[in-house]
């Protein structure tokens, strides 16, 4: 996110699960687990984050949503089913899902009719029959309703929000519960398709790879697939009058959406148009670029005044073009790409490793464009940076999008760097995207991992003066 911003779907099984109306085959334990009796207990009402505790659910790893859904712009109702796959990690008798001022109609799991009650941002599902442990399952919501953003008061804004010719959702730090049934958390990553039927003459455009296109009765249906797993607030859809540019880069497809509101030649999609060029740039330093698609799309709205690094596909707040290109903001989301999307967090509290890593990926940016060196953007952040009481690494929950996650962020990388020789600095960024490529990361992780690329040299006192350090550290 480049800045400028919980909700939940509960699911409950009848108690004992196996009993009442009977089990099903699929449902029988064989081998080793048929000699085990389940024990099943709900799944926790949120993921376990310290900063936000009712984020995210547990009890269940999710590995697709898929769905297919109905929009109308005169009324603003968003309807449809979506099928979620997972797999238990206990024996549940409950989980949870997200999702916020929608109300489902009718809810299956495995096939078989469930009860369901909605409890503030919470759907309360009851199957027929226990979940047990290490067992798929697919849970089908059929849901509708006038979409909403959710307010954190701290944070901001971040969702659907409705527009004149269509509707957008993006937001962070919570943002998919507005528009379909989820487990918010970025912990649970998963992979992602949507079908999306609008009034003919609008423009969907979504996350991954286009798909087929069709037409009945007035209405166009716009598919999208990301095969990567991908955190949950980095699904994102744009609806409305769009140019879309849609081509090729490294043989993967190039989509880029400018609304139809703004110059189409001007600062926005000149922007948008380096995206290739700074891709190409970024995996020199970073490794192979993580996805099977790229591009971008512009959002004119007042609402949206921030960046965000929506996986394969980053949507910009044109507020970032009004004084003219702006390749910065590019190179800011695409470093997302790498460090926040393909490497996602484990917990809110480590957000420093996405914003400290695509402000760094500035850095590097203007270095190749010879405005700055990456020594001198240290230097003149060092300079001005005012607050050295907030902990890059603790910067608290309403502080998640603070100077300290961004600038200080960077600055630690800079320092990092300093410490580890440039080399062994350049092998840690590409080892570290490679070795934990489309999974969830932790501080203490990187620390490791510094420390190993550095062939072992303590760096910890480097870690902490500028991770959790308080005063401002010595330049390095």
């Amino acid at each position: 996110m480049k800045r400028g911003l919980a909700a939940g779907i509960v699911i409950v099984l009848a108690a004992g699960g196996c009993t009442g109306g009977g089990k099903s085959t699929a449902d029988r334990p064989s081998g080793p687990a048929a000699s085990r009796v389940p024990s099943f207990s709900p799944g926790a009402p949120g993921a376990g984050d310290p900063y936000f505790p009712t984020y995210g659910n547990g009890g269940y790893d999710v590995g697709e949503y898929d769905l297919a859904l109905r929009f109308d712009p005169g009324t603003g109702r968003l309807s449809g089913t979506a099928t979620i796959t997972a797999t238990a990690t206990q024996d549940l008798s409950r989980f949870n899902l997200d999702l916020a001022h929608l109300a489902a109609s009718e809810v299956t799991v495995n096939g078989r009719a469930a009860t369901s009650r909605a409890e503030g941002n919470e759907l309360v599902v009851t199957p027929a029959a226990g979940l047990l442990k290490d067992r798929a399952f697919t849970v089908v919501v059929r849901y509708a309703g006038v979409p909403e953003p959710l307010n954190n008061e701290a944070l901001g804004k971040g969702g659907w929000f409705r527009t004149a010719d269509g509707a957008f959702a993006v937001g962070q730090p919570e943002s998919a519960s507005t528009w379909f049934p989820v487990n918010d958390h970025p912990s649970d990553k998963a992979t992602f398709r949507l079908a999306m039927t609008v009034p003919d003459g609008l423009e969907v455009i979504s996350n991954g790879v286009p798909g087929k296109r069709t037409n009945a009765a007035g209405w166009t249906t716009w598919t999208w697939s990301e095969g990567a797993p991908m955190a949950s607030y980095l699904a994102t859809v744009a609806i409305g009058q769009y140019r879309i540019t849609t081509g090729t880069h490294g043989g993967k497809p190039m989509i880029v959406g400018v609304p139809a509101s703004v110059p189409a030649n001007g600062p926005a999609a000149k922007s948008l148009a380096s995206t290739g060029e700074i891709t190409d740039f970024l995996a020199t330093q970073f490794g192979p670029y993580p996805f099977d698609a790229n591009g971008g799309v512009v959002v004119a709205d007042e609402r949206l005044d921030y960046a965000l690094e929506t996986q394969s596909r980053p949507v910009y707040g044109d507020t970032f073009f009004s004084g003219g290109v702006n390749t910065g903001v590019v190179a800011h989301e695409l470093g997302h790409q790498w460090y926040g999307d393909s490497l996602a967090l484990e917990r809110w509290q480590d957000i420093w490793l996405n914003e400290g890593f695509a402000t760094y990926a500035e850095w590097l940016w203007q270095e190749h464009e010879g405005t700055a060196t990456v020594a001198q953007s240290f230097d003149r952040t060092y300079a001005k940076f005012k607050d050295w009481s907030e902990p890059t690494g603790k910067p608290g929950p309403d502080g998640i999008f603070d100077p300290a996650v961004y600038d200080r962020g960077a600055m630690t990388l800079y320092a990092l760097r300093r410490a580890m020789g440039d080399t062994a600095f350049a092998g840690l960024l590409k080892s570290w995207a490679a070795q934990h490529r489309d999974g969830n990361v932790t501080t203490t992780e990187f620390m490791a991992a510094a420390e190993q690329a550095a062939g072992g040299t303590d760096l910890d006192p480097v870690f902490q003066a500028w991770l959790f350090g308080t005063t401002k550290p010595p330049h390095p």
